[in-house]
């Protein structure tokens, strides 16, 4: 291991939540979520504070609004599907991502396939092979099932694995799956003053395979 290595040990896999963390959608779920709020007699300012990481039907159902949460949630991510317009990429993550053999990452999004794909598309990020939704875990962050489900797909352990995160609910997740965690902070700041080692962006790390196939994170040009 070199001195530059942000952790002393090496990684079967990285896995990464997408919004916040690979790309930036802030612009969007503040049109869609504030005016959601706004129909709903929320304080958008609020509901944005708590909207980070989450399954949309989670969110709504926290509320206890009278509404089908179901049907609501279905109906933003409709809107947020309909509209992509300011969605960026997080400074150095395709090319991050593009240094990373396949077998060796994957995304793990509270967002529906349909969404994420979207999304993806608009920031100029390739869809993994083994990608998880929140359409496919029962219980969404912060319970560890979807990084846990992408663990197993990627035939690694989640003890293993290198968890990127942005927000309370995914680092949570992560770490209950037996992860280590990197936080990212370009997005925004949800994640507070967290203990976790943070990262604006990509663009002064880079990941090395080992002869063993593992992964180290370590500082860019060291």
């Amino acid at each position: 291991m070199s001195s530059s290595a942000i952790f002393p040990n090496d990684f079967a896999a990285l896995l990464f939540d997408m919004d916040g963390t690979l790309l930036n959608s802030m612009a969007v779920v503040e049109r869609v979520w504030g005016a959601w709020a706004v129909r709903n007699g929320i304080d958008p300012v609020w509901l944005l504070q708590s909207v980070h990481g989450v399954r949309a039907v989670d969110t709504i159902r926290k509320l206890g609004l009278p509404v089908d949460a179901e049907h609501e949630a279905r109906a933003l991510a409709a809107a947020e599907v309909a509209d992509v317009e300011g969605i960026v990429e997080i400074p150095g993550a395709s090319v991050f991502l593009s240094s990373l053999p396949p077998e060796r990452w994957t995304i793990v999004t509270s967002a529906p396939l349909e969404l994420a794909v979207r999304r993806l598309a608009a920031a100029g990020i390739p869809v993994p092979r083994h990608m998880v939704t929140g359409e496919d875990v029962s219980i969404g962050k912060p319970d560890p099932e979807g990084y846990r489900l992408a663990a197993e797909r990627l035939g690694v352990r989640a003890e293993d694995c290198l968890v990127f995160e942005d927000a309370p609910a995914g680092i949570l997740a992560g770490r209950s799956a037996g992860a280590e965690v990197v936080v990212i902070t370009g997005a925004h700041r949800a994640a507070g003053d967290t203990t976790h080692v943070t990262l604006p962006h990509y663009t002064e790390v880079e990941a090395r395979l080992g002869e063993d196939g593992w992964v180290t994170l370590r500082r860019r040009g060291r």
